[in-house]
């Protein structure tokens, strides 16, 4: 995964943020405003005394998705462990200006930095080698080494699951089959979840049909608000998100037709009429886990793959004690429950929901019955055999040629 924006963007984006997003968006405008025109970066500093950690991100803390999300999770960080000291850098490029933040924040003298895009991996990898009594954790990807960098993510493609199910019952409900899906980069992890939907809507909707549009953008605002828009224009009852900001669900509402954000817990508040749900991420307990490892001295570098049953993924509207949105058809509620409360007690995993036998939307048949996909498949990683480089079937399009 993720991401890719700029200080421009940034204050654009502040129009569509979300309530909770407004004042960081107020209060980071003028530094964006600097960023944009020097082109340079502001580095924060340590605090002594504190465990240090740095957050690096590639768009704006209120857009309102990704960026939000993570950007909670380091809050969350902060005020569980009030001896530790976090920073962080917004609106990074990925390329060489990620490659000069990271070094500069390594020579500021983090003791953790965190990087949160998927185009920050290499920059990551390079800047660890040069200080190795600092530590690295770099956010979506699937590079590591021996001593201080580590990977993480999670199994999103299993609250993606459920999204479809919720978006395959409101369509079947509307009489209007087709849904649609926003899909930043043709990159494994993008087209996993986008399977992931259409397995879930088949659930409950087996005629339906999903459009996909790709973004080839992490961040867009105007360009998901369009893919949207001409979506719905196109027949689309439901869009479903899989980049940054709140965009398609403001057009949902525009259109009176339904959506599903994603990222973030408040995703659905720019339009709760008509936001079914939003698959969201909690970043906070896999922060504080992984600086306590450090600070007793047991973190080792791994590829870490939260599921649901870590806490790391969460569903809006189907939380504990929480009331689904009033378009979620009362149909889907109990089975989207009993599913998410398997998944939670480690019953239901990635690897159950790509089980044979699996169809791509050509009618190939990629995985047969009996046979499940291994993590390095669900990766596209190195030694892959049914590599995460087809749509499944009920999918309308296909993955660009590299």
């Amino acid at each position: 995964m993720k991401r890719i924006g700029s200080s421009r963007i940034g204050l654009l984006v502040c129009a569509l943020a979300l309530p909770g997003a407004l004042g960081a968006c107020k209060k980071n405008k003028a530094s964006l405003q600097t960023q944009d025109s020097t082109d340079k970066h502001a580095i924060p500093s340590v605090e002594a005394g504190k465990f240090n950690a740095a957050f690096v991100y590639v768009g704006p803390v209120g857009d309102g998705g990704w960026t939000y999300a993570q950007n909670q999770g380091r809050v969350y960080l902060e005020q569980k462990l009030p001896d530790v000291h976090t920073a962080y850098v917004e609106s990074v490029a990925e390329g060489a200006d990620a490659e000069q933040v990271i070094r500069a924040l390594a020579r500021k003298g983090f003791d953790l930095i965190v990087t949160t895009s998927f185009g920050f991996m290499d920059p990551t990898e390079a800047v660890a080698k040069e200080f190795p009594k600092a530590k690295f954790v770099h956010i979506s990807g699937y590079k590591k080494n021996d001593t201080n960098f580590g990977n993480a993510f999670g199994a999103m493609e299993q609250m993606k699951y459920l999204a479809g199910m919720i978006a395959g019952a409101r369509a079947k409900a509307d009489g209007a089959p087709r849904l649609g899906y926003i899909a930043p980069y043709p990159i494994p992890e993008v087209i996993r979840l986008g399977n992931a939907l259409m397995l879930g809507a088949k659930q409950t909707c087996p005629e339906c049909t999903m459009e996909i549009r790709w973004m080839n953008s992490w961040f867009d605002p105007g360009k998901e608000q369009e893919a949207a828009e001409s979506m719905f224009v196109a027949g689309a009852d439901v869009v479903i998100t899989g980049a940054d900001t709140t965009g398609p669900v403001v057009v949902a509402g525009q259109k009176n037709k339904w959506a599903i954000g994603y990222d973030s817990s408040n995703a659905c508040d720019v339009d709760k009429a008509h936001c079914l749900t939003a698959p969201y991420w909690n970043w906070g307990v896999f922060y504080v886990d992984t600086v306590n490892q450090m600070r007793a001295g047991t973190w080792k570098p791994s590829s870490w793959y939260g599921e649901a049953s870590t806490g790391l993924l969460g569903l809006k509207g189907f939380e504990e004690g929480a009331t689904p949105a009033a378009g979620v058809p009362e149909s889907v509620v109990p089975l989207v429950r009993v599913k998410l409360g398997e998944m939670k007690a480690g019953k239901l995993t990635r690897f159950d929901l790509f089980a044979g036998p699996l169809k791509d939307n050509q009618g190939k048949t990629v995985l047969p019955e009996g046979k499940r996909m291994t993590q390095a498949d669900l990766e596209g990683l190195a030694g892959c055999t049914v590599c995460m480089n087809w749509l499944a079937e009920g999918i309308v399009g296909q993955i660009p040629a590299k």
